[in-house]
């Protein structure tokens, strides 16, 4: 058992003595939710103009304390990232590809004038959280443990500039699966009103501020009946670009050929999306990144051209998409069910993330024994 004081891959570990039972623990994810329940633990990283990072420490999960003068509070510079860790068929734990969104949680930081975290120190931090929270690792099926590293601006200076302190943070929680039992499309609002992001902005940045400024487009399409919103882009109009927070694919040619649109700068560039890349070849796909107009979506749909669109991102994995709105009318994707290339696509990445499946690309990280 970890004591105070030890000392795992540069991580000071000071565990918890209010751990809850065994008991308490399985009634709290019995039904956890999304980010309501969370686990014991938590890492802590600072970063100062004077020591750069140090400080690293698994502590107990606790609230915060903030000057109110702390500059993400006034100037927003807050970034974040999403991972998962499974439950393997032996009992084991597995991170899927951290050292990805370690990688893009450091091009977020560049974007912000914020400091890069080195990566090794990333992956330390989450070995560090998982294996001390394996037992909040869920084994029930489609279950999970959601990871969140986040990094904060906490110098206490109202001044228009990057800060010259930051707070890094690793927090986890059980989830349930985005879909439980029968896999139902959702319906989409595209969005002529509101964009998301710009060329030159922060679109490829997973920073707080994109998704404050997506919460109205998404109640405008709550308000249409819909599930989630749909990007175009900023200058026509016209180009599709991602769906909510996920990134959105494409079926054509009877089924043989995926297509996702490209990596513009306003775009975030998904870990899920990058793993289906390479994923779909191995399935008999083409893939291509390209782009794609409201109306050739609409056309194609309607011709039959098109046979299925999802959305794929970590919380979810796949969304098939069955139904789209917009202000110029509405369309439907085939029969409005969940189509069969998305489907395989979302079990042959499911069977890779649960250890059901052979991992020749590594992907799969191992945590502790």
């Amino acid at each position: 058992m970890t004591t105070a004081a030890d000392t795992k891959g540069g991580i000071e570990t000071v565990p918890s003595t209010s751990r809850r039972s065994d008991a308490e623990r399985e009634a709290l994810m019995a039904d956890p939710g999304f980010g309501r329940v969370h686990t014991d633990h938590m890492v802590a990283i600072r970063w100062s103009v004077e020591q750069g990072w140090h400080g690293a420490k698994l502590t107990a999960y606790e609230p915060l304390q903030l000057d109110p003068s702390a500059m993400v509070l006034h100037y927003g510079q807050a970034i974040f990232e999403g991972l998962k860790a499974y439950r393997q068929p032996d009992g084991g734990v597995a991170v899927f590809r951290p050292e990805e969104n370690a990688h893009r949680f450091n091009r977020s930081a560049a974007r912000l004038a914020m400091p890069e975290l080195p990566v090794e120190l990333f992956m330390d931090a989450v070995d560090a959280l998982v294996d001390a929270d394996r037992d909040w690792v869920p084994t029930a099926e489609g279950q999970s443990l959601y990871l969140r590293p986040f990094m904060i601006a906490t110098e206490a200076q109202v001044g228009m500039r990057p800060a010259h302190e930051y707070l890094f943070l690793l927090i986890a929680f059980p989830v349930t699966p985005f879909f439980s039992g029968e896999i139902k499309p959702v319906t989409v609002w595209l969005s002529d009103e509101y964009v998301r992001a710009a060329q030159g902005g922060t679109g490829e940045a997973k920073c707080a501020g994109n998704y404050a400024g997506s919460l109205l487009a998404q109640r405008q399409a709550a308000e249409k009946g819909c599930d989630q919103v749909v990007w175009l882009d900023a200058v026509e109009r016209r180009w599709v670009e991602e769906m909510g927070g996920m990134n959105l694919f494409f079926v054509s040619d009877g089924g043989t050929r995926l297509m996702t649109p490209a990596l513009t700068g306003t775009l975030l560039p998904g870990v899920v999306r990058d793993s289906l890349l390479q994923l779909a070849p191995e399935l008999g796909l083409t893939v291509e990144e390209g782009r794609i107009s409201v109306d050739d979506w609409r056309k194609g749909a309607e011709d039959g051209s098109i046979s299925e669109v999802f959305a794929c991102g970590t919380a979810a994995v796949i969304a098939p998409v069955g139904h789209a709105k917009s202000s110029s009318g509405e369309w439907t994707m085939g029969d409005g069910s969940s189509g069969e290339v998305t489907l395989r696509l979302r079990s042959a990445l499911l069977d890779l993330q649960y250890g059901r499946a052979a991992d020749p690309h590594g992907w799969m990280r191992r945590v502790g024994s």
